[in-house]
């Protein structure tokens, strides 16, 4: 069997110092292989070069902060990135964080701090996980993106500030809003530009690209000279679903380094939860969706990583064909099982070559 050829990063995004960082459930790689992805990197760049304020949705380890720092990237703005988890912070301590405070301000504050929006003056602020904002402060939140201008804790004077935010979440905001945990006056400032990031699992052609690049990252910490994926271990990545976006993805490949041999990772490395064992054999089959139309869903999936020529032509063909042998080369059964007329399902055996002569006969 001829191994399939490394598929080409045409984009690739980490943060900075990425080999170096401790583990985490951010992604600390993106790739925009996928064509899903490339539509996306298309609009981050168009988004960019505006100074609207940005919102970015996705599922935890989807790649918002690369995403983020791309658009800061690509700005042209000459203040620095500053990045802040607002979920990191205990209540009293995130207004002091995102606004400075004067000495004296609170007990322990001995002398005067500026907060993250200064410090990302002439720059970008990055707020992650914006829906875990207390609601008393989202209202100051709101003030500052109108005002353009901070008030620190215990002062009079505001302070200018010139910053441009790009807030993400992976809770639906709307939804919170409607739940009264987020105001939605704040939530229609920065429903300007959103940016919906989607899961791992909804593009396939990204997951070799950055499997190849997680193991070469790990092949050299091992100081190991060369390293390949078997074709098993590449239909075993594709396959599952990566609840875990490209932090669980990281973490497998990982580990599949670790424990490989001869320099070649095989099927029996991959340590795959969720159900998918990584000591089942070859031959056996992903876990089965819970119906039908999944598993189908999740065998284009593959096609479309593998970037199978003519795809929907060839999936027509096949449901066509199949159908009409399903029923017995009955026209009438077949149409009506496929929910089409019988036009339109002659002019499809016609045009795949499956309508033989004993067929051809006057349609009423």
């Amino acid at each position: 069997m001829t191994e399939p050829r490394p598929t080409p990063l045409r984009k690739l995004l980490t943060l900075p110092h990425a080999e170096s960082l401790p583990l985490s459930i951010r992604a600390k790689a993106l790739v925009f292989s996928d064509p899903q992805s490339e539509r996306l990197l298309s609009q981050v760049e168009q988004v960019a070069a505006s100074e609207a304020t940005v919102l970015l949705i996705g599922e935890t380890g989807t790649g918002k902060e690369l995403v983020a720092r791309h658009i800061h990237a690509c700005s042209g703005r000459t203040g620095p990135f500053v990045a802040v988890n607002c979920g990191a912070f205990a209540e009293s301590l995130v207004d002091a964080e995102l606004f400075g405070h004067e000495a004296g301000a609170f007990t322990g504050a001995s002398h005067a701090r500026a907060g993250w929006f200064e410090a990302a003056h002439g720059g970008t602020l990055f707020l992650d996980e914006i829906g875990d904002m207390p609601f008393a402060l989202q209202v100051k939140l709101l003030r500052v993106l109108q005002e353009r201008q901070v008030v620190r804790l215990g002062a009079r004077q505001p302070v200018p500030v010139d910053v441009r935010l790009v807030a993400a979440t992976n809770v639906d905001l709307a939804k919170a809003v409607q739940a009264g945990r987020f105001r939605a006056d704040l939530f229609y400032r920065l429903h300007v530009a959103t940016l919906p990031l989607p899961p791992l699992r909804e593009r396939p052609g990204d997951i070799l690209p950055l499997a190849q690049h997680f193991a070469e990252i790990y092949r050299k910490k091992l100081g190991a000279t060369a390293l390949e994926m078997s074709p098993a271990v590449e239909r075993a990545l594709l396959a599952y679903e990566w609840p875990g976006n490209i932090r669980e993805l990281e973490n497998v490949v990982h580990y599949a380094v670790i424990v490989s041999q001869n320099g070649r990772i095989e099927r029996e490395d991959l340590r795959l939860p969720h159900g998918l064992s990584a000591a089942s054999s070859e031959a056996e089959a992903p876990p089965a969706p819970e119906d039908t139309l999944g598993q189908l869903r999740h065998s284009v999936r593959l096609l479309l990583a593998q970037q199978h020529p003519q795809l929907f032509e060839t999936i027509e063909q096949l449901v066509v064909s199949t159908a009409f042998e399903h029923c017995g080369d009955n026209q009438v059964r077949t149409a009506r099982e496929l929910g089409i007329s019988r036009n339109v399902l002659r002019a499809q055996l016609k045009r795949f070559g499956l309508l033989g002569e004993r067929f051809l006969v006057p349609v009423d």
